[in-house]
């Protein structure tokens, strides 16, 4: 029997299995296919923490959710259209996600008696009824992807392990999904062993000839490719997009970079990445531990390079003396903070944006430092490239606040033109600049447009100069205990940041007539963008506007707060840019918070909102104070 094609706009699939079978690999490699295919897209991998979780349940249970279409889209979805589930613990994870009527296609092999009480079930799901809401497909599949390498000489064990790619051969069957890219792909990684090389690309063509074959399958799908701006593109993920716009910059700098960076979850990816590009000028120090790491970064940019250093919330808190060690020093120091839950070691695989306040304040003393969140995975690089060119103009510290979500999500980058991207060449001094004519150099004599001070390479002829933690002197540099120097030089370093060059926040308003605008920052912009289209979509007017600025703010904020009549601000905390907005500039925000380890819905949101234009009376649920109302039983 033929199966019949339906095409539609957009699809939502959740590949869900044990931490050991091969999700991640399965998601990521169908997302390239939709890559090359030309499709929008966006995902969301889930993990547990630990490095192999109790095998068969719940805590276990990793997956990977993509969205791809033929428009723009935002998110990875709130809810799987299709959900592949590989085992029980699987199944009992993500079935509540599944909407009703979706799709659900599971591995029978793994439903044993023993399987289902590990995952909690009294009797199996595909015999009791439970699923009669769903379009269920039961697939045996180590036992179809075993027959199909029995040829191999491969053991059964070994040959069970490729089931993955038999699903993800089903799947690419389904949505006639391109196939050579992941035989190519897996011949690459398996090179050193071309017999697993090919029993996986034997066990991908099985899933697709099985869905060619089987008539439990009656129809397929199309998705068109979507219609993007011209150029080239290539699907990114956040982590890999921060590792290139740093050696981007780098490049655009003519400076050396050194990364000092301790391994932490989930940053480290960062950390890999850039250490494959010394071809570029890129040196990777993986450190003894967090300290080490911010201190040799430090010693880089005051040996003439670009210091780098990246980690995650506990990271940043072991690196604060150090940071106000950059502050003082006034050297230029990029801090990528890729924020996980928290507090301590918190949710080390989950999304949160809680270190918001952190990074503005968590530093002994007044020590301001400037302060940027990418909104997107591929935005990620064009804020490393502009991290960079604070810290090198203004000869500051500079924080970038990503997240887990944005870290491990991706998304179709178009690659930018050489010539695209901003000169980001410091000038070093090279020569006295005393004012007194006395041949000397000061190190703390400032520009009058930026207030930075001269940058002098260790070494330069008659620029011997001393700078440490100890309050210096305006100008000299000298050592002062003076009351009234440190008066001003707590001053003029605030001034310095306060009078960084941001551009203005602008408003997506297409009415031109919203009353209420809706205000983000960081990885919030996709579900607040959809959400947005949404509730426009209803017929009701609403204003988006999104922060990468976040110290200092963007000059018209306070103008834009106060011309609307209501101003939500979702956020990953408890409210903390909500907290900012109201003490800067006396408007009284909406916070509406989530801090449940995963990004917002877009449906969620659109409630929100549509609530705040309507008057419907849901508010109270999403203000800080009614947390103790709101505290789940």
């Amino acid at each position: 029997m033929t199966a019949q094609t339906t095409q539609l706009d957009r699809v939502v699939v959740r590949f869900a299995g044990d931490s050991g079978d091969g999700m991640q690999l399965t998601g990521d490699r169908f997302t390239s296919a939709a890559a090359a295919f030309g499709n929008d897209l966006a995902t969301l991998p889930n993990y547990p923490a630990e490095i192999r979780a109790p095998q068969g349940t719940v805590p276990g249970v990793s997956s990977f959710q993509v969205h791809f279409a033929d428009h723009d889209i935002l998110t990875p979805g709130d809810r799987p259209d299709v959900l592949v589930a590989m085992n029980p613990a699987a199944l009992k994870a993500n079935l509540p996600d599944v909407p009703p009527g979706g799709t659900i296609i599971v591995n029978t092999d793994e439903f044993t008696q023993r399987n289902l009480a590990k995952a909690g079930y009294l009797a199996s799901p595909l015999d009791d009824g439970s699923l009669e809401g769903y379009q269920l497909h039961q697939v045996a599949m180590a036992t179809l992807t075993q027959g199909a390498l029995a040829e191999t000489g491969l053991s059964r064990k070994d040959a069970g392990r490729a089931k993955n790619m038999f699903a993800l051969g089903l799947l690419s069957w389904m949505y006639h999904r391109p196939t050579e890219g992941t035989a190519r792909f897996l011949r690459r990684k398996f090179a050193s062993r071309p017999d697993l090389a090919e029993a996986n690309v034997k066990a991908l063509h099985a899933g697709w000839n099985y869905g060619e074959t089987t008539e439990a399958f009656a129809d397929t799908y199309r998705i068109a490719p979507a219609t993007l701006p011209p150029g080239t593109y290539r699907q990114i993920t956040g982590n890999t997009a921060l590792a290139y716009g740093l050696t981007a910059a780098a490049r655009q700098s003519s400076l050396p970079l050194l990364l000092g960076s301790y391994p932490i979850t989930p940053a480290s990816d960062i950390l890999h990445e850039l250490s494959r590009h010394k071809e570029f000028g890129v040196l990777t120090f993986q450190a003894e531990d967090e300290i080490a790491g911010v201190g040799a970064a430090l010693g880089a940019s005051f040996g003439g390079a670009l210091g780098v250093t990246t980690t995650s919330g506990p990271g940043l808190a072991l690196k604060s003396e150090t940071i106000g060690l950059a502050v003082m020093t006034e050297l230029p120091l990029v801090v990528v903070d890729v924020q996980r839950g928290g507090p301590s070691t918190g949710l080390p695989t989950k999304t949160e944006q809680a270190d918001l306040l952190q990074a503005l304040h968590g530093r002994n003393g007044e020590a301001p430092v400037p302060v940027l969140a990418p909104r997107s995975p591929a935005d990620c690089f064009d804020t490393a490239l502009d991290a960079a060119r604070i810290a090198l103009t203004y000869r500051t510290p500079v924080l970038l606040l990503s997240d887990g979500y944005l870290a491990n999500g991706s998304e179709p980058w178009r690659i930018p033109d050489a010539d695209e991207l901003p000169d980001l060449r410091p000038e070093f001094a090279t020569e006295p600049n005393a004012p007194d004519g006395s041949g000397a150099f000061w190190p703390y004599l400032r520009d009058p447009q930026t207030l930075a001070r001269p940058w002098a390479v260790p070494g330069t002829p008659g620029l011997e100069h001393r700078i440490g933690g100890l309050e210096k002197a305006d100008g000299s540099g000298d050592i002062s205990y003076d009351p009234a120097n440190h008066e001003r030089m707590v001053r003029l370093r605030q001034a310095k940041v306060d009078g960084i060059a941001v551009p203005d926040l602008e408003v997506d308003d297409p009415s031109g007539t919203a009353r209420v605008l809706v205000l983000g920052w960081g990885s919030t912009y996709g579900p607040i963008g959809a959400a947005c289209r949404r509730v426009r979509a209803q017929g009701l007017d609403v204003a988006q506007a999104h922060l990468r600025h976040l110290n200092p703010f963007p000059g018209n904020l306070g103008k834009l707060l106060r011309r609307y009549d209501q101003v939500v601000v979702p956020e990953m905390n408890l409210g903390q840019l909500a907290e900012l907005l109201r003490a800067r500039y006396l408007v009284d925000v909406r916070s509406v918070t989530k801090v449940a380890g995963v990004p917002f819905g877009a449906a969620e949101l659109a409630d929100v909102i549509t609530d705040a234009i309507t008057g419907s009376g849901a508010a109270a649920a999403t203000d800080p104070a009614a947390t103790a109302q709101r505290i789940p039983a």
